[in-house]
């Protein structure tokens, strides 16, 4: 079976993560996840990202770095999370979500996040934290850094 990926967004913007609530399919509705969809065939998973949050949210994003990890939607289903930057635009909910918030890393728990989310919204706020420490203000910890500790690079 051909697996295909799924690019979740964790976005980042003055030392808060982005979260979206889903307003469909009904047994996701109401429920908050790291936007994105699904890369189409022959589109690298960061060249996705960008399209996909451009189409759901109206903004310009660079994609920085993945996340480790990969956590299985449905069978052939498998969502790759990358850290993103706001270029430009005001993220506004245009598909599949009718609400979105900004969040710090003490924040990111008080959204009911859907399951295969849980794990990189956790890493992201980690690297939050870390930002916050002076690192990088608008990234979640993504580009030189190879340490895994959020700071680094310039």
């Amino acid at each position: 079976m051909t697996v295909r990926v799924v690019v979740g967004g964790a976005l980042c913007h003055e030392g808060r993560l982005l979260a979206a609530r889903r307003s469909a399919p009904p047994e996701l509705a109401g429920r908050w996840e790291l936007p994105g969809g699904k890369a189409e065939p022959g589109e690298s998973v960061p060249e996705a990202l960008v399209r996909e949050l451009r189409e759901e949210l109206g903004v310009e994003t660079e994609p920085l770095e993945r996340i480790p990890g990969e956590w299985p939607l449905k069978p052939g289903l498998v969502l790759h999370v990358w850290t993103a930057r706001l270029l430009s635009g005001v993220p506004a909910p245009l598909e599949d979500h009718d609400e979105l918030r900004w969040l710090g890393p003490e924040e990111l728990e008080s959204v009911d996040w859907l399951d295969q989310d849980r794990p990189a919204v956790a890493e992201a706020g980690r690297r939050l934290r870390a930002d916050g420490r002076g690192a990088r203000p608008d990234g979640c910890g993504g580009g030189d850094d190879e340490g895994g500790d959020g700071g680094g690079g310039a």
